[in-house]
């Protein structure tokens, strides 16, 4: 996706040659006219899939979650990464670590909300080492619905996640796929 990329090229910044900081229009100020595009996008990517439900993990996911759904026209569910009293008792539960923050996280999803009826398509905004993907695909696998795919925005593709993915048989579609961020140089695969 060639507006995401230059907007990439243009607007994000390395940190330490391993995070990627695309705050000013991907996940603290958002750029919705960018995020649209986005949501085309992944509803061409898996245009030949059901899906009844998008998931994805608080809190940079929900915005693109949202405008994509808009395209499928079902709703969207986030998994909640901290236990408040209006969480509902009845959970699916599964374990992940956060690679930016460098800390461990259990998230949580209302078992009213995904059932082994549904098809659900996870939306994220970054894949790295796969441990968010991975967290939401188990919950998914816990209410015994069916995983349609995963939609990420940026893939980091010198990290492990994709493997981790493509190991469990889910079709993986990235909008943007960096290959590497050597010396504050972003390079994209393709």
């Amino acid at each position: 996706m060639e507006a995401l990329k230059s907007r990439i090229l243009s607007s994000g910044r390395v940190l330490e040659e391993r995070i990627l900081k695309v705050d000013s229009f991907l996940n603290h100020q958002i750029d919705v006219k960018l995020f649209n595009e986005i949501g085309k996008e992944f509803r061409r990517r898996f245009d030949k899939k059901r899906v009844t439900k998008i998931l994805t993990i608080e809190a940079s996911g929900i915005g693109i979650a949202c405008i994509t759904a808009q395209y499928f026209d079902v709703p969207v569910v986030f998994a909640k990464k901290h236990e408040g009293s209006n969480m509902d008792k009845e959970t699916y539960e599964a374990d992940v670590f956060s690679y930016t923050k460098n800390k461990s996280y259990k998230i949580r999803v209302s078992k009213n909300y995904i059932t082994s009826e549904d098809k659900v398509l996870i939306i994220d905004d970054f894949l790295a080492k796969g441990s968010a993907a991975s967290g939401l695909i188990d919950i998914v696998t816990q209410a015994n619905a069916e995983v349609v795919g995963v939609g990420i925005v940026i893939e980091k593709g010198f990290q492990e996640g994709r493997k981790i993915i493509e190991e469990k048989n889910i079709q993986l579609e990235s909008l943007a796929i960096i290959k590497s961020m050597e010396e504050g140089k972003i390079i994209f695969e393709n």
